[in-house]
């Protein structure tokens, strides 16, 4: 169960400082601080979640990461479910504690839907959201893969290897998508706006739960194809 809580935490901890910088700063990417500071948020908790939670269990904090691992036998199947759900409540918490910050606390949401993805930037289209999801997630999984690999050689700095990774396909999908690459970090924040009135974020969360499984997925077995 430890392993289970360690994921709870760190993805509750991934939304709450990446979703909620997004909603303090922005992300418009003419104004490029804001957009800068969203993507170096997220990237710099998963250098801290890595050193933090990592070595109890492997910091995943995300469904297709998880899957990832799962393909490529890092994990058991049961593991898997339990990571995801773990996962997933933990994104949950997180957008709820965002919710009591700023609607308590009465600051602006400059998003206006807590941080969560969305389709106008590829212009409302779903098919291109979805092939931006895949691409961002394969480079971002076949990465971990590849540092955490028994054959890698990166002493200590595997963690921060992953999170200037992420850093870099937010620089990318912000502008896009807001960057999901994680399908629980784009459930908690969808379900929190369509609980404030905003349904506009679940009709397009499918394509942020797919996109990145299948990135994920084909990201695995490529890696598996050229390690072996």
């Amino acid at each position: 169960m430890k392993k289970y809580l360690a994921e709870c935490i760190g993805t509750c901890t991934l939304v709450v400082l990446g979703c909620g910088t997004a909603m303090l700063v922005g992300c418009d990417a003419v104004n490029g601080s804001g957009y800068l500071l969203t993507a170096l948020a997220f990237g710099l908790t998963i250098v801290g979640m890595a050193y933090c939670v990592g070595n109890i269990s492997g910091c995943h904090i995300n469904p297709a990461v998880s899957l990832g691992v799962l393909i490529s036998g890092g994990i058991e199947l049961n593991d898997f479910i339990g990571y995801v759900i773990s996962q997933c409540i933990g994104a949950l918490i997180g957008s709820g504690i965002l919710a009591i910050i700023f609607s308590s606390g009465g600051v602006i949401d400059q998003t206006g839907a807590f941080g969560s993805n969305g389709l106008a930037g590829v212009g409302g289209s779903a098919i291109a959201g979805l092939l931006v999801e895949i691409v961002l997630t394969f480079i971002f999984v076949l990465t971990i893969l590849g540092v955490t690999s028994k054959k890698a050689n990166h002493g200590s700095f595997g963690g921060l290897i992953i999170g200037l990774t992420l850093t870099l396909v937010h620089i990318l999908g912000i502008g896009l998508t807001g960057t999901s690459v994680n399908p629980a970090r784009s459930l908690g924040p969808a379900i929190a706006a369509a609980i404030s009135g905003n349904t506009a974020p679940i009709t397009s969360l499918w394509v942020f739960i797919v996109g990145p499984l299948v990135g994920a997925a084909l990201a695995a077995v490529i890696y598996k194809y050229l390690e072996d």
